[in-house]
């Protein structure tokens, strides 16, 4: 059985470098309330449910909405240390979504953001009932580990999505998180959602919107989302319900940067029968590099900007990667990261530019049915949502992208002896990440390049 994302978090503080030092602090610790108390499952009272009116859908206002101070602006706490606790928990879910995303399309590309996913999950436990809030802290690593099977201790989701932004923030120029919420007219939505969305993205927008025209008013909320996004994200609803409740939608792009010495045409083998003809991108240079002679494979990391870089993992020949995929762990790639050396290499890897459309429901199903029922399907309950008796979330939808713009690179001498040739031309994984705290912005895999 795969460990659960707290043991892995404790595992990884133990055995990291700087850990030796550093006491270890519980991530609920880190992110609950002060004097927070196990608050009976079966009592559905909360704290009355401030709410905030939501502007109907006007296609000619694209503006995002105004983010509105948050009480959790002057946390104090250390920052570094809930940065890279929230990363490790991040991380270990992102694996184990991923792993099921690209078990159910094991011959298509596969492009899933762990921090995106994981804020969507956040937003949504803010307007949860104390029952399914209980179903969404197991699965985000974030339960007391100590409280009765009859009640639950509430983190504070808004402080964790407020630490998730400022993750991304450091990469504000390679980074864009948006995130769109639409609901019917007249319903109110919970002011920490509507706070939650605007902290966790870099733009939010919030309307109301009327679906008793269907299939036109379903058409401007595809327009409007193109719209605000710049053109990214297109189509992003299909099949909505006239009668729904909450659509929710988040944007997750990222552009890095590949410094090419040359670009060509070269052959990518598909499987041992089909290969195609895809650019290659060229860098001679030093690279950090690793192979691993145990997993049979190749890791290679390259830089995409001064905060983030990519894990390159390609299998050795009659590896399937499927099979190595199916062993990745935060630990296994910890430590490929420390047995990483510098070489020389001649490296060639195909262009990169993909995007995709992950439905959050059948994310979490493709991981565990059982799951995806408690937090999202027929178990799960949304009590503050909105000033409503009923509230469900109909459509929760992350749209995700990766851009790899190629410079050119300086020149550099003819390949020396010592140096070695490795070519990205069979399927392979690849990770991009934070280059502070670790955290896994992308998860993929290239079974086929784009031509």
């Amino acid at each position: 059985m795969q460990p659960g994302p707290l043991v892995l978090v404790l595992l990884c503080c133990c055995l990291s470098g700087g850990g030796a030092n550093r006491v270890y602090i519980h991530p609920f610790h880190l992110f609950a309330a002060d004097n927070v108390s196990c608050e009976t499952l079966q009592n559905h009272t909360f704290q009355p449910l401030e709410s905030v009116s939501v502007a109907p859908l006007d296609m000619a206002v694209l503006t995002p909405d105004q983010r509105g101070p948050s009480e959790r602006d002057n946390v104090t706490q250390d920052v570094t240390q809930r940065t890279a606790v929230l990363a490790e928990l991040v991380n270990s879910l992102g694996l184990r979504m991923y792993q099921a995303l690209s078990g159910k399309q094991p011959a298509a590309n596969t492009l899933f953001s762990p921090v995106n996913t994981y804020g969507s999950l956040l937003t949504f436990d803010l307007g949860a009932s104390k029952k399914t809030a209980r179903s969404f802290q197991d699965l985000l690593g974030l339960s007391s580990g100590t409280d009765r099977e009859d009640c639950v201790s509430l983190v504070d989701a808004g402080m964790v999505l407020k630490t998730l932004h400022s993750i991304n923030q450091q990469l504000q120029h390679h980074i864009s998180a948006q995130a769109w919420l639409f609901t019917r007219p007249h319903v109110r939505l919970s002011q920490d959602v509507v706070q939650g969305a605007s902290d966790f993205s870099h733009s939010s927008f919030v309307r109301a919107v009327d679906f008793s025209e269907r299939g036109e008013h379903l058409q401007r909320v595809n327009t409007f989302v193109e719209n605000t996004s710049s053109g990214k994200v297109k189509e992003a609803f299909r099949d909505v319900d006239a009668n729904f409740d909450l659509l929710f939608l988040t944007s997750f792009r990222f552009q890095g940067n590949f410094q090419s010495h040359k670009t060509s045409l070269q052959e990518f083998h598909v499987d041992p029968t089909t290969t195609v003809m895809t650019p290659m991108m060229t860098h001679v240079g030093l690279h950090h590099y690793f192979h691993d002679t145990m997993r049979r494979c190749t890791v290679i990391k390259l830089s995409l900007s001064e905060r983030s870089y990519m894990l390159v993992v390609l299998p050795d020949h009659g590896v399937n990667l499927h099979d190595l995929q199916a062993k990745l762990r935060t630990d296994l790639i910890s430590s490929w990261k420390i047995n990483l050396h510098q070489r020389l290499l001649e490296l060639s890897l195909p262009k990169l530019s993909m995007s995709s459309v992950n439905d959050v429901r059948h994310l979490l199903g493709n991981m565990d049915p059982e799951v995806e029922s408690r937090l999202l399907g027929s178990q799960a309950e949304f009590s503050q949502l909105a000033n409503s008796d009923t509230f469900t979330l109909d459509k929760a939808i992350n749209a995700v992208s990766l851009e790899m713009s190629e410079e050119e690179a300086a020149p550099w001498e003819k390949m020396k002896e010592d140096g070695q040739q490795v070519t990205i031309n069979r399927p392979f994984f690849f990770s991009v990440m934070d280059a502070d705290c670790d955290a896994m912005f992308l998860l993929g895999k290239i079974s086929t390049p784009a031509l």
